[in-house]
């Protein structure tokens, strides 16, 4: 009779413990997903912002046309991207293209000087930020995704009911370097 009790609690603590361990798993899940969506929303945030920069600057900018370009073909191959390894790759390079329209800006006294460049330079500056962070704060919860994946007994648990691990936010190796930006007017 005691063995009878003794067993069916075991059984009751494991029924507990994997019910526990799955539940943990659905939600740093779901606190992955929503930290993409937080860089998502910020991501649109910031080519929502760029026509208008790349539209108030090309006017003053004749010459940069080729940089002005770049920006525009990078802002759509992020849009574009699909899987979150690609996008990445392709954030990075909208960022370095960005950073050397900035630098160019710096060549121009009238667009230094110019009130809406200065804001939608400073609103780009502070989306940027905020995409750090946000990309941050998604690594750091797919970290925590994966390893509650890896470690025994919860591996039990992912395994069993399909988790798959999540993919980190990060640049590639051409995007680690710091851009190289000819100021010289052309």
């Amino acid at each position: 009779m005691y063995g009878t009790i003794i067993v069916l609690g075991i059984i009751g603590l494991i029924i507990l413990w994997v019910i526990l361990a799955y539940n943990g798993l659905v939600t740093l899940k779901n606190q992955v997903e929503n930290a993409w969506q937080q860089i998502d929303v910020q991501l649109k945030r910031r080519y929502d912002l760029i026509p208008n920069l790349v539209n108030t600057v090309k006017g003053a900018m004749e010459f940069e046309r080729d940089t002005l370009g770049r920006v525009i073909e990078a802002r759509a191959k992020a849009m574009g991207a699909g899987s979150i390894a690609d996008k990445g790759i392709a954030e990075n390079m909208l960022t370095q293209a960005l950073g050397r329209l900035f630098a160019l800006v710096e060549n121009y006294p009238d667009l230094k000087s110019n009130k809406n460049v200065l804001q939608l330079q400073e609103e780009l500056t502070s989306t940027e930020n905020r995409i750090g962070f946000s990309r941050q704060f998604y690594n750091d919860i797919v970290a925590q995704f994966n390893t509650k994946q890896s470690v025994f007994p919860t591996l039990i648990i992912a395994s069993t009911f399909g988790f798959k691990k999540a993919d980190y936010f990060q640049a590639g190796a051409t995007e680690r370097e710091a851009p190289t930006v000819d100021l010289k007017l052309k």
